[in-house]
């Protein structure tokens, strides 16, 4: 039979992530990092970001390292982004998923952490669906090794936090005046929560949560954010416009959510609702995206959709954040 493991969360992850001299050791959670930090990782990311169509930003400054994408949940966005990070600087990467690791034979994950550490791995960048897991990762790898959290069960997901930031700040130049409202599946999401979290440190005008009543938060766990449940007041005079996946199997599985074409008619964004946002407003989504569910397919081609430019500015926040972490490794 095999172990179950079982990780803690707590609430001083942000204190792990950091070097005694402040520099970023590891990445795990967005919240408690400074607005200084975070306006470095944005700036250091626009230096890989690259023209449609042009070469591809690339760089030498992880030769010689080594970078283990440890995927035990799927993942298609997040995982091709870091593999493509880790090559464009010039690191060896190592692919490694659920269907064919030995943790699915039942080895432990700190046993996989250590033979991947006899291995001589700088880099882990871990993706799993139980919480807790990167920062019990963090607490028992050696010195020279960094963790990043490409996805931690529904509580957080920081680089996708970081290029929603940066694809909001490309389009609106700023944060403080922005109005940006976030529509879908709240209380289940990771995305939402580490965007939140980093739209509240760089001082965002206001945030909205919006979703039906059985998906909201928490009210004390974003308390400088307002719940809302009726779309159209979510929307009115918006900025930003993120709507987030809702899973296919939730709809219709607890009381109080819609069916899908419901769900649609109730809190799909449309160019038609769009017309309630604020001239100029952008709509923006996590990906993967379902089509006439989350948002109108039209409107997700449209010239005020932020989508592909939020793929595209995901492996420039990667290859910042893989980069800033190596040079902090530099110490060890």
């Amino acid at each position: 039979m095999q172990a179950i493991e079982v990780f803690s969360s707590s609430n001083n992850e942000a204190n792990l992530q950091l070097n005694a001299d402040g520099s970023l050791r590891h990445l795990l959670t967005l919240k408690g990092l400074d607005r200084s930090l975070l306006v470095e990782l944005l700036d250091d990311a626009e230096r890989f970001v690259s023209p449609s169509g042009g070469a591809a930003a690339r760089s030498r400054s992880l030769a010689g390292r080594t970078v283990a994408n440890l995927f035990f949940e799927p993942s298609t966005r997040t995982r091709a982004s870091f593999d493509l990070a880790g090559k464009r600087l010039g690191a060896d990467v190592l692919n490694l998923d659920v269907n064919t690791s030995s943790r699915k034979k039942g080895e432990s994950i700190l046993d996989t952490i250590h033979t991947l550490q006899a291995m001589q791995v700088d880099i882990m960048v871990v993706r799993d669906a139980s919480v807790g897991v990167p920062a019990h990762i963090v607490r028992h790898v050696n010195d020279h090794v960094s963790i990043l959290n490409a996805g931690e069960g529904d509580v957080s997901h920081p680089t996708q936090g970081l290029l929603d930031l940066l694809t909001i700040r490309q389009r609106k130049g700023k944060f403080e005046d922005l109005t940006v409202a976030i529509v879908g599946d709240i209380m289940h999401s990771r995305v939402a929560r580490s965007a939140a979290q980093g739209l509240n440190t760089l001082g965002v005008g206001e945030l909205r949560l919006v979703s039906p009543p059985v998906l909201a938060p928490d009210p004390d766990e974003m308390p400088f954010a307002s719940i809302i449940d009726n779309l159209d007041d979510g929307l009115r005079d918006a900025d930003v416009v993120m709507a987030l996946r809702i899973q296919r199997e939730r709809i219709g599985s607890l009381d109080g959510i819609p069916a899908i074409d419901e769900y649609f008619a109730k809190y799909g964004i449309s160019t038609e609702r769009m017309q309630s946002a604020a001239p100029g407003a952008i709509v923006m989504h996590p990906g993967p995206m379902n089509r006439g569910i989350e948002i109108e397919s039209a409107l997700a081609d449209s010239p005020a959709s932020a989508i592909t430019q939020q793929v595209a500015n995901g492996v420039a926040v990667r290859m910042a954040v893989l980069e800033r972490v190596s040079r902090a490794m530099d110490a060890y």
